[in-house]
């Protein structure tokens, strides 16, 4: 199974081939630049598949980071994936951005609970928690959208030392490192990569939670600032 993932979620932008069958990551390219997304997400997937000798036609699974995180991002991956997908009706994995963050930490022989979060500004976290017992992923908590504040009381429920992963993550250690063990994940695994996205991708495949390209949505944990906005001014009419 060949799926092309991609991600726009964030401050940081990812696509790349991966065989799921035989978790072989056959091409990535992961970019950290003030450019917009929009202008990057679809050169990339070209040179993506050229440069692994594939088309459009070869993959099986188009797997998408749909959220949560930023606003834009999200529907700028989304758009991608649709319009890739739509002439040749290719299933969709949309995966969490959460969990693609603790995907990076599958076969890494630690102990720990992975905090994924990412910077929802505003002095708030999107962030869910998932345990990693010897490289193995299980997810503990659903994502969420916390103030630092509840986040913090949220994190110390955690039975281990927590690692935090994500855009986030050195915001949430400064808050949290005199209140409970934890740490940062180095540069190499701090921001969402393809392969971890693959893999989230290939367990809702088995578990059936793919879908057509018609049903691929952005998640969004809060109501988009404009709406929010208004929705303030309407209350205080």
């Amino acid at each position: 199974m060949i799926i092309l993932t991609l991600d726009t979620s964030s401050v940081t932008a990812a696509c790349g081939l991966v065989d799921g069958e035989q978790d072989k990551l056959l091409y990535e390219s992961f970019i950290n630049v003030p450019l917009t997304h929009s202008q990057t997400i679809l050169p990339m997937t070209q040179t993506a598949l050229q440069t692994a000798g594939r088309t459009i036609e070869d993959v099986d699974l188009l797997a998408v980071c749909h959220g949560p995180g930023s606003f834009t991002g999200v529907r700028i991956g989304v758009a991608a994936a649709k319009g890739l997908g739509f002439e040749r009706g290719i299933l969709c994995a949309p995966v969490s951005t959460l969990e693609a963050l603790a995907q990076n930490y599958a076969g890494v022989q630690t102990d720990a609970v992975i905090a994924a979060v990412l910077d929802a500004r505003r002095q708030q976290v999107y962030t869910a928690l998932f345990d990693c017992a010897n490289g193995v992923i299980t997810r503990l908590t659903d994502d969420q959208a916390l103030a630092i504040d509840d986040a913090q009381k949220f994190w110390k429920n955690a039975k281990k030392s927590v690692i935090f992963v994500g855009d986030g993550a050195d915001l949430c250690y400064n808050a949290c490192k005199d209140a409970l063990p934890c740490s940062v994940a180095p540069p190499s695994l701090r921001y969402v990569k393809p392969r971890g996205i693959a893999l989230a991708a290939v367990r809702m495949a088995r578990e059936g939670q793919t879908v057509p390209v018609s049903e691929l949505h952005p998640f969004y944990l809060r109501l988009p600032q404009a709406e929010r906005e208004l929705k303030n001014k309407q209350k205080n009419q």
